[in-house]
């Protein structure tokens, strides 16, 4: 008989996120272990959204949850024995000795049981709140990248981030993973599951960061994980032995035995499509990957992967759940068809005859060009030919300057880049200088309130960022003068102190033997958007007076040019408003229409624009149209069982017995305690508020 263990009493610890988010916080309790018998269950003391259980022992773990409706049944723990940091890296030697289980999203939880099979000589629940935030996405897209919500738009605490990221030296591969959570989460939901996963990973089992790179929720929606760049080589905690060089990506749900959502499935496609050909990954190449140890592949074996591979491939695991591990091929079929040409494999070596030896593939036979620069720019050397095969050897006349740098491209490719060791000093240069975005409106309202600055710096140096107004006066000191090292950096900007106005922000740069580089980043700082607010966050326009058209409320501070669009899919739909607006809100709606015709059922943007006498704000705030009431009728008398067309809130007099039921997705569920069905009437309402009604 399964010894049970019971959430009995709170540590001392109780471990909140930091005060700057304020959305979810992480409780740990001692399971204390009370042999043969069971004693009534003690429940944590405020509802939860996702639960995991820590454990020591040889024996095995099962949980159920209580909920609004009762008692779940009783589940497996399973262990996350491979999404996790590499055995050998600091970030894995915080949970030594505990057997770490994968955390579940219950929803809404109010109660916890924990039972042992077998010897277990210590447990712990943690349990983690995080609501649903109404705070809109924003989502940020480079060119040629997908749209991408970073991590201050689904609220990421940053204060609980342990170190800074790791980045490896070049991308070999990508991992698709699954959370092994719910299906029937909500697209407000999605944001919290992500919070909830970052405090669990950080502040439950002692990672540095949330362990994925980056991850798609059901609605294709695509947002950052682990801090350091998406589009940097920055090392995970999601593919234990093989983390470095690998980019994790992550769906989430369970697809066990559920097939992943096609908008999933096409995220997934346009976002490795992207990060591979950043990487001149070629999503079809195989290879042999070293281990560096973990359950199923001891430290130094080889192991034969795909480019793109599901977890399972490198150990012991069902991930990404055998569904979405079976479509896996095809996915990589249709990231190497989308984005071409691409260019492939970009290596540089030392020539027998003492030359560089240039060498890449292309996806299709192009004219390609190999180009060698010095550090002003000018050209040292060049090679060109067409076809799939790069080949071309540099025969340097002398040494090899310092700060020379080659390319390697073909038109339409991404081309790829990189420098060559010099005999002297090499040169400083700061290059790829932006600010994102580049107008901020510091109001406090926690849009738009900072920007961040990145550069390159091609050398170790001492560099002193600040902040420059019109007349070239330096108006606040962001970074003093420090040694930083070689690679990508940046700082945040707080305009908070700035009046409004144009700005630089200048970066100077200093290294030994008298190099010097400069240069600067304009900023725009205007507080003539505010706050905006939508009335709400669906519109059903049907005619039924309920939420029929959208409402805007921007807050304007001084006069501007307001233009209010509608997009979806980044497609223009309608403009409600445009035209000069002076100081004060004003209220913006949109009843659905469009130049012909109603706009259909989906997931819409409202963009915001502010052009003032300094520059442009903008602003998007997701919402969603739905006019379609749900579909509600009899699958059985006898259990008394009802379909529904989607999601929705059941209010149910079955044999004139009231019942509130409610579902997450389109399926069929149970009237609970009516055994034969006799009479039903069902009022049905969706998140929109659209209504039906089913009687029998």
């Amino acid at each position: 008989m399964p010894r049970r263990l019971l959430v009995a009493f709170l540590l001392a610890l109780a471990l909140p996120a930091s005060a700057s988010a304020g959305l979810a916080t992480l409780q740990v309790r001692d399971l204390p272990l009370h042999g043969e018998r069971s004693l009534a269950v003690a429940s944590p003391t405020s509802p939860f959204q996702l639960v995991g259980v820590h454990w020591q022992g040889p024996g095995r773990l099962e949980l159920r949850i209580r909920t609004a409706s009762g008692w779940s049944s009783w589940r497996p723990v399973r262990e996350d024995l491979e999404d996790t940091p590499d055995a050998s890296s600091r970030e894995a030697r915080a949970m030594r000795g505990w057997r770490l289980g994968e955390p579940v999203w219950v929803g809404r939880g109010e109660g916890l049981e924990v039972r042992a099979i077998g010897r277990v000589t210590r447990a712990r629940a943690l349990t983690v709140r995080s609501p649903v935030s109404k705070v809109p996405l924003r989502t940020v897209a480079a060119a040629g990248a997908p749209r991408i919500v970073p991590r201050s738009g689904w609220q990421a605490d940053e204060s609980i981030v342990r170190a800074k990221p790791q980045y490896a030296d070049a991308l070999r591969m990508a991992f698709v993973h699954h959370t092994a959570g719910t299906n029937g989460y909500t697209r407000l939901q999605a944001p919290a599951i992500l919070r909830a996963i970052e405090l669990y990973h950080v502040k439950g089992n002692g990672w540095n960061d949330i362990g994925y790179n980056a991850l798609v929720d059901r609605f294709g929606t695509v947002y950052e994980g682990r801090a350091g760049g998406v589009d940097r080589n920055v090392v995970g905690a999601h593919a234990k032995g093989f983390n470095t060089g690998a980019f994790g990506i992550a769906v989430m749900g369970d697809f066990r035995t559920v097939d992943p959502p096609a908008a999933a499935v096409d995220a997934l496609v346009k976002t490795l499509a992207w990060r591979l050909d950043l990487g001149h990954v070629d999503p079809l190449a195989t290879f042999n990957g070293i281990s560096s140890g973990n359950e199923r592949f001891g430290p130094g074996i080889p192991v034969f992967l795909r480019a793109i591979s599901g977890h399972r491939d490198t150990g012991l695991t069902t991930c990404p759940g055998q569904r979405l591990y079976d479509v896996i091929p095809g996915i990589a079929k249709r990231v190497a068809a989308l984005g071409l040409p691409k260019l492939y494999m970009p290596a540089v070596a030392a020539d027998e005859s003492g030359g560089m030896r240039f060498t890449a593939k292309l996806s299709a036979a192009l004219p390609w060009t190999v180009r060698i620069t010095d550090a002003a720019g000018t050209e040292l050397g060049r090679g060109e030919g067409t076809g799939t095969a790069i080949d071309w050897t540099w025969l340097p006349d002398g040494p090899v300057p310092a700060g020379t740098r080659w390319e390697i491209s073909s038109p339409g490719a991404t081309a790829a880049t990189g420098s060559l060791s010099g005999t002297a000093a090499a040169a400083l240069a700061l290059t790829g200088q932006r600010a994102e975005p580049a107008t901020i409106t510091p109001n406090g309202d926690g849009q738009a309130d900072t920007t961040t600055i990145s550069y390159t710096l091609s050398t170790n140096a001492n560099v002193a960022v600040s902040v420059l107004d019109a007349g070239g006066a330096t108006v606040a000191e962001l970074e003093p003068k420090q040694w930083r090292r070689a690679g990508a950096r940046s700082v945040v900007l707080d305009g908070a102190d700035l009046g409004d106005g144009r700005y630089l922000v200048h970066i100077a740069a200093n290294a030994t033997g008298g190099r010097s580089a400069a240069v600067d980043v304009p900023v725009t700082v205007t507080r003539t958007l505010g706050l905006i607010t939508l009335a709400a966050a669906a519109i059903t326009p049907n005619g039924d007076g309920r939420n029929d058209t959208l409402s805007l409320v921007v807050p304007l501070g001084a006069p501007a040019t307001l233009t209010v669009r509608i997009l979806r899919d980044g497609k223009w739909v309608a403009t409600p408003f445009t035209g000069p607006a002076g100081p004060g809100s004003r209220t913006v709606t949109w009843d659905g229409s469009k130049r012909v015709g109603k706009a259909l059922d989906g997931p819409y943007i409202a963009s915001i624009e502010a052009v003032d006498a300094f520059g442009t704000a903008t602003m998007e705030l997701p919402f969603v149209l739905d006019a379609t009431a749900p579909v509600v009728r009899v699958v059985s008398a006898v259990p008394p069982r009802i379909w529904v067309s989607e999601a929705a809130t059941l209010e149910v007099r079955a044999n004139g017995a009231r019942r509130v039921m409610r579902t997450t997705g389109p399926g069929a569920v149970r009237i609970p305690r009516i055994e034969r069905l006799r009479t039903l009437v069902v009022v049905a309402r969706d998140a929109a508020g659209n209504t039906s009604t089913l009687r029998r």
